[in-house]
């Protein structure tokens, strides 16, 4: 086996809280029913994210191909049509961005793995939403948005992309998400991959691939 040289992770729900309970406190807000948002969401991406709906706004906004006012407008009218009643389309994704938290002992410990000598990097699917970048330069080597390069996981183009600009090997690169079908794609590149579920069991996982301590 390859010496592990770099990690590379996700932003929403690896370095945020998970997902799922920042959409449910947005959910509540404009009186959608969750469900109804993931049956949106299934139609567009798939059941299991893996291949694509034909007309695939999501896909479309994740790589910067459309604006966020327009993905606005046609989630809104999706959801409008799924509930019954309308959905406000202005400002619809900074209302959902606004309940996300971020996960400071995840952020420590990319630092720490940082200093420890490992090239670090960043690797997110945007939904044309604003990062909390303050710290980031000593945290990453590199840093690879979807809508700042025109791809999306899990598309193989941003996978090497990232390995590009890390300088590594895929097999020399462990790759932390919160999607299955992301870390699918990478693993098919020869990536070792971790499903981050909590902060535990990631570190922990890390510490046993790496070698090096990465806990506070």
């Amino acid at each position: 086996m390859a010496e592990l040289r770099a990690l590379v992770v996700d932003w929403g729900g690896v370095l945020t809280e998970p997902l799922e309970g920042a959409i449910r406190a947005w959910a509540a807000v404009d009186g959608v029913d969750f469900d109804h948002y993931v049956s949106v969401m299934r139609e567009w991406l798939g059941v299991q994210q893996g291949e694509l709906a034909a007309d695939n706004p999501v896909a479309a906004l994740e790589r910067g191909e459309i604006e966020v006012p327009h993905f606005e407008e046609q989630l809104a009218a999706r959801l409008t049509e799924v509930t019954g009643h309308p959905i406000e389309p202005v400002g619809l994704l900074q209302r959902m961005f606004d309940n996300f938290e971020h996960a400071p002992a995840m952020s420590a410990l990319v630092l720490r793995a940082k200093r420890a000598g490992l090239r670090t990097g960043l690797l997110s699917n945007s939904w044309g939403n604003e990062y909390p970048r303050e710290g980031w330069d000593q945290m990453f080597d590199a840093v690879v948005i979807s809508g700042e390069v025109g791809m999306r996981k899990p598309e193989p183009e941003i996978y090497r992309h990232v390995l590009e600009l890390l300088g590594v090997r895929p097999e020399e690169t462990v790759f932390v998400d919160d999607l299955q079908p992301n870390l699918g794609a990478a693993e098919a590149m020869g990536i070792v991959t971790v499903h981050h579920t909590s902060y535990d069991e990631t570190a922990t996982t890390l510490e046993g691939l790496f070698g090096v301590p990465l806990r506070g």
